[in-house]
Parts: C-alpha cells; sequence; structure tokens
C-alpha cells in the first residue's frame, strides 16, 4: 500500500495542475470506487461538477481537493473530494484525450494557465477510493480543516503541526511492541511496513521492543531515523516494486534502490554484514537484523 512519501509525491504533482481549477464534468465508470462516498453516483457527480478546487492536501495515506462553494443550492458546510489510493489506487494526470486503462473515475478540468486537463483514478484492484466529505475543525491548529474521514488520522512525522513531545508522551505509554505503535495511525501517520522497517534498522531497534522499555533518547532517535527515511524516500519519488505506485505522470520511484532492511531477507547486512531476517507480523513480515536490533 503506497505510504507518506508515495502519496505525498502525488499531492505534489498534482497541486500546480489542480489549485485554481474548475471541475468540468465527471464520470463515473465503477462505483464500487464510490464506497467510502455517502450517496449513489449520481450525488457524487452532482455535488463535483463545477466546483472550484482550492489546493490539493496530505495527512499521512490520505490525499483530498478542498473545495470551492457549490454552484447552486443551499449554503454547505466545506468540503473536500478525499482519495485514497488503497493498494493499488493511481491518480494520472492527462490531456483530455488521453484514457487510461482501469480507469474508474475520471474528471475533466480545465485550469486558467494550463488549459483543459483529465484526472484519470485508475485502480486495479479496487481498494481505493474517491468520496466528498465534510471538512471538520481540527483541535490543535486554529483555523486548519480536515475531511470528516480523516479527522481520527494523527499528523504525520513531516507535519510543521506535528507534536513531538505528546507522541513521545503517547508512545511511552503504549503496552506493545515499537512496530506496532509505529503502524497506529492515531499515534503517528503515514508509516507502513517499508518505512517501519527501514526507520528501526537505523535506529538499532528491534521491531518487538517493548514500548515502555524504550529510553527517551532512544525514542527520539527512533523519530529522527523515521523522519530521515520518509525523507529521503520523498526524494527519490517514493518505493516501486511493481506498476501499480506510480506519480501523475506514470513514472515509478526509485527508493526500493536504497532499502537496506525491508525486502532484504538472505542478504547482508549493511552495517554488520550479517544476514538480514524476515520474520511473520501482523499477517506480513518484519525485516531485521539479529545481531544489530536486539530485544533490550
Amino acid at each position: 500500500m503506497p505510504e507518506l512519501p508515495e502519496v505525498e509525491v502525488v499531492r505534489a504533482g498534482l497541486e500546480p495542475a489542480v489549485t485554481g481549477a474548475t471541475v468540468d464534468s465527471v464520470t463515473v465508470f465503477d462505483e464500487r470506487s464510490l464506497r467510502r462516498h455517502d450517496g449513489p453516483a449520481e450525488d457524487f457527480v452532482d455535488r463535483l461538477a463545477g466546483r472550484g478546487i482550492l489546493s490539493a492536501e496530505r495527512r499521512g495515506k490520505f490525499l483530498w481537493l478542498p473545495l470551492g462553494e457549490a454552484v447552486s443550492g443551499p449554503q454547505q458546510a466545506p468540503e473536500a473530494l478525499v482519495v485514497h489510493l488503497g493498494m493499488s489506487g493511481q491518480v494520472l494526470l492527462r490531456d483530455r484525450v488521453t484514457d487510461d486503462r482501469l480507469t474508474r473515475i475520471r474528471l475533466d478540468i480545465d485550469h486558467p494557465q494550463h488549459g483543459p486537463l483529465r484526472l484519470n483514478f485508475v485502480d486495479q484492484r479496487i481498494f481505493g477510493s474517491m468520496a466528498i466529505d465534510t471538512m471538520l475543525p481540527t483541535a490543535d491548529v486554529p483555523g486548519s480543516r480536515v475531511p470528516s474521514q480523516v479527522a481520527h488520522i494523527a499528523r504525520d512525522p513531516l507535519d510543521p503541526a506535528f507534536d513531538d513531545r505528546l507522541f513521545l508522551a503517547r508512545l511511552a505509554a503504549r503496552n506493545t511492541g515499537v512496530k506496532r505503535a509505529l503502524l497506529d495511525q492515531t499515534l503517528l501517520s503515514g508509516v507502513g511496513n517499508i518505512y517501519a522497517d527501514e526507520a528501526l534498522w537505523a535506529a538499532r531497534v528491534h521491531y518487538a521492543q517493548p514500548t515502555g522499555s524504550l529510553s527517551r533518547a532512544r525514542a527520539k532517535l527512533l523519530l529522527a531515523e523515521v523522519r530521515l527515511v520518509l525523507a529521503k524516500a520523498l526524494g527519490e519519488g517514493g518505493t516501486s516494486f511493481d506498476a501499480q505506485y506510480v506519480n501523475v505522470n506514470g513514472a515509478s520511484g526509485y527508493f526500493s534502490h536504497s532499502l537496506n532492511a525491508y525486502g532484504q531477507q538472505g542478504k547482508p547486512c549493511a552495517r554488520c554484514g550479517r544476514p538480514i531476517v524476515r520474520e511473520s507480523f501482523m499477517n506480513r513480515g518484519s525485516h531485521f537484523c539479529p545481531f544489530c536490533q536486539r530485544v533490550r
């Protein structure tokens, strides 16, 4: 599933093309991609067509496009088009004559500078979705809003408003293994299996280390490594193992060439030379060096 760097690459690619644009028309080819929308396809189309797009925002793995006021009808609460990529969702920026195979939803937009454009929501496995959702005020930053579907998601470590002290206090209070805590989207968002393994390897922390046993210094080091791993992956366009994750232009990321732990089982640890090991964890796998990352 795309994690923070992959979704941020998509958001950054969309931002200049959609900010200030108007939605000319909406076509829903597969209503299964509206599973998180509260209403039928006709409601989705009617509420989106003619609306202006104000920006492109993200929290963790969620992406949304805040919308201008509706062109008709009574005044509504602020709304946004929420995009969740799921396992294989893609948002591809095209010209008006280009369609992509497996397009589930198509938005034709018009931008005052870039002219007519097309957004194709492509999803092979149909685990992703689009939905129009009400925006709610956030509790921590006055004037900030997030879609209601995202309100339960914690800020991510690259968010300027992320509270390090609050995170460290909540991490210490958890009664669980540290990797489970990193994957808990109510604690911090955007970190999935790949980047959790990479950050734990960099911080020399075993994935099953109890959170309550981490010293504050080690916890701060781990948070710093999470940020470094996410920033490096973002700089390299994310991690692509197949054609299912691409940016808005259809290009793949190349952080997979920089992985030290994830998917490296059997290969020598870049630090000590001993083999990286993979163990089953939460219906997936954890990759680590048993010599460098011991439970302490």
